[in-house]
């Protein structure tokens, strides 16, 4: 049979429960506070190159394969599609992304690569962001040429500030690992900004999440 407990002891018991619960809280608080969610890795940057345009087309929108009346029947279609957030994962609203790239014969429509891009395929496009940070593109697979492995050239503007330059590359591609500005990057820097392109019933599809310290 158990001793009885003295009103002294049992007052003593009372308090040492309560000053044990008054500390716990502040430790499990502590414990809570101590595990913000990690940032996210910025998409890197990577050299604009010489062939941004220097007269914005036209026809400047979000499907490369029309321009103006012309349509492109060359390459592969695709669609390139994503988002832009910040460092905490919050969409950029009020942000535009651009990107230009080569027709399937390795051409842009720069003055420094002579005049011998196809005049159907637009090779520039710009969007602004939804809500979420959404954009999307249609335009063709990326192809390579002299000294260069198949990419495409992105650009993400707000307002007037031009947040990041960086190319998306593609996935697998054997011409990767002889690309200087694509082997030069850090291994981790190398996945973000290079992506599958998966068949879909329409072409292919690529999904590209940006990330850009706002």
């Amino acid at each position: 049979m158990a001793a009885p407990t003295s009103p002294h002891a049992h007052g003593l018991f009372s308090r040492r429960a309560v000053a044990a619960a008054f500390v716990a809280v502040p430790m499990l608080r502590l414990g809570a506070g101590a595990q913000p969610q990690p940032k996210r890795m910025a998409t890197p940057s990577q050299t604009e190159g010489p062939f941004y345009p220097v007269k914005l087309p036209a026809d400047a929108d979000n499907d490369l394969l029309r321009n103006g009346a012309l349509s492109y029947r060359s390459g592969q279609p695709a669609s390139v599609e994503g988002s832009v957030t910040d460092l905490d994962g919050r969409p950029l609203r009020g942000a535009e992304v651009e990107i230009w790239q080569c027709d399937q014969g390795g051409h842009y429509h720069h003055p420094g690569d002579g005049d011998r891009a196809d005049a159907a395929f637009q090779g520039f496009g710009r969007v602004a962001v939804d809500a979420q940070g959404r954009w999307r593109f249609r335009t063709i697979r990326p192809v390579a040429y002299s000294g260069r492995t198949p990419h495409i050239h992105v650009k993400v503007k707000l307002g007037r500030r031009e947040l990041l330059t960086t190319q998306l590359y593609v996935a697998g591609d054997p011409g990767n690992a002889r690309d200087f500005l694509w082997r030069n990057l850090p291994e981790p820097a190398r996945e973000a900004v290079t992506v599958p392109f998966e068949r879909t019933s329409d072409g292919w599809l690529a999904r590209f999440p940006i990330v850009v310290a706002a």
